[in-house]
């Protein structure tokens, strides 16, 4: 359906009225529950620890995302350093010094008896936003895109940046974030600094979405000789169908 009106991003009188302070994302891979229990765990997650983050003042909104079978097939060749990962959380913070109040929260529900024993970790991290850009045919603007209700997410992790705007071509792709590793805390985050995290933000199914991601993604890589790190689609948490999106 085309929604009425033009775009956010190019009326001066929106993007007056804010542009949203997100500039730090704290982001979680994690593989698949070593017993089989990712339903009971994404439950757990959606209904108890991830509501209480909300309670932190930098907190802006979060993130959680599946990859099932069909999004292994239609991933690219990457890093078999992160082949593993299934499960990703994003946090979106006003700015990194949120997350030392976030690490305090997480001892305190742990010291309350509210924490299960976390997903197998592959790589945590802390990303600086870029660049935003959203697609004029969705009308929202970049600014507002973790709030929109996807269909699903592709990520592009990369040793260089892909150019934003051919990625924004491709049909189902909504919206298209950019970030950088930061340096923070050795115990919070595990990514190599100098590492570029894009968000996809999709609004057709994921997996047919990287179908038409694969040729843009593989012209970038003959361009630039360089192969991503994990190239892959991810379906959202459906609240109250803890098994329709597992591993």
């Amino acid at each position: 359906m085309q929604l009425p009106g033009t775009p956010s991003d190019a009326v001066d009188g929106v993007l007056a009225a804010g542009r949203g302070d997100i500039s730090t994302l704290f982001v979680s891979m994690a593989t698949r529950h070593p017993d089989g229990l990712d339903a009971d765990y994404l439950r757990w997650h959606t209904l108890d620890h991830r509501p209480e983050q909300h309670r932190l003042s930098a907190l802006r909104a979060s993130l959680r995302l599946v990859s099932t079978p069909a999004c292994r097939a239609a991933r690219l060749p990457g890093d078999e350093r992160l082949d593993p990962v299934d499960h990703v959380m994003t946090y979106f913070f006003f700015d990194a010094g949120g997350l030392t109040p976030f690490n305090e929260l997480s001892v305190a529900l742990g010291d309350a008896g509210r924490k299960l024993a976390l997903l197998p970790p592959v790589e945590r991290g802390a990303y600086g936003v870029v660049t935003k850009a959203a697609a004029p045919r969705v009308k929202l603007g970049a600014d507002v895109l973790p709030w929109w209700p996807v269909r699903g997410v592709f990520l592009l992790l990369e040793r260089e940046p892909s150019s934003t705007t051919t990625l924004l071509d491709v049909s189902g792709v909504i919206g298209v974030w950019s970030t950088s590793t930061l340096s923070v805390d050795a115990r919070m985050a595990s990514a190599r600094l100098g590492q570029h995290l894009t968000y996809c933000f999709l609004d057709d199914d994921p997996v047919e979405t990287a179908e038409r991601l694969a040729p843009v993604l593989s012209r970038h890589q003959e361009d630039t000789g360089s192969a991503p790190l994990l190239a892959a689609p991810f379906y959202p948490v459906v609240p109250h169908e803890w098994d329709r999106y597992v591993p």
